[in-house]
């Protein structure tokens, strides 16, 4: 099963990777058209911002772990291990509830926009947004977990140090 998981987190960073040397080549082709030529390209710009839409969330849905993200943890730092593992159920719970309670909203927020294109590549915009639909269902599944495993009575330190095995 550890196995499956470290390929799968593989191809989940070599679809990051295209997604930045996709960017860069777009971003490449601009400068090149714009300062070289004198014949600057739109569609360069929307490659650019769909390809970065895509690069951070997917990121953040499959690449982050809890301790790679910004927190206020002054509280947290300061509190014995049994305080630090509730503030850790009920930041994961509270996530993982919030997350859901939008996703229905959102996925049809995100399915209203297959009547759009984008403006320069035509590029129908509930697929350019349905990033943030997989990254959604990412947030509620692993602030899910995390809330099971740490009800379960796990320490929220060896959850992040099992996090940085894999």
């Amino acid at each position: 099963m550890i196995a499956v998981l470290r390929w799968l987190h593989r191809r989940t960073e070599d679809v990051a990777v295209a997604l930045l040397a996709a960017m860069f080549v777009a971003f490449m082709f601009q400068i090149g058209s714009r300062y070289i030529f004198n014949a600057p390209m739109d569609w360069t710009l929307e490659a650019c911002l769909t390809t970065w839409l895509w690069g951070v969330f997917w990121g953040c849905a499959f690449l982050l772990k809890d301790r790679d993200h910004v927190k206020f943890d002054v509280l947290y730092n300061l509190a014995p291990a049994k305080g630090r593992r509730a503030m850790a159920l009920v930041s994961a719970g509270a996530i993982a509830i919030a997350f859901a309670a939008a996703l229905p909203a959102t996925l049809d927020y995100i399915a209203f926009y297959k009547i759009k294109s984008s403006m320069v590549m035509g590029l129908r915009l509930d697929f350019v947004f349905s990033v943030y639909g997989i990254f959604a269902i990412a947030v509620i599944v692993y602030y899910a977990l995390r809330a099971f495993v740490l009800l379960r009575g796990a320490s929220p330190d060896d959850l992040d140090r099992v996090s940085d095995q894999s």
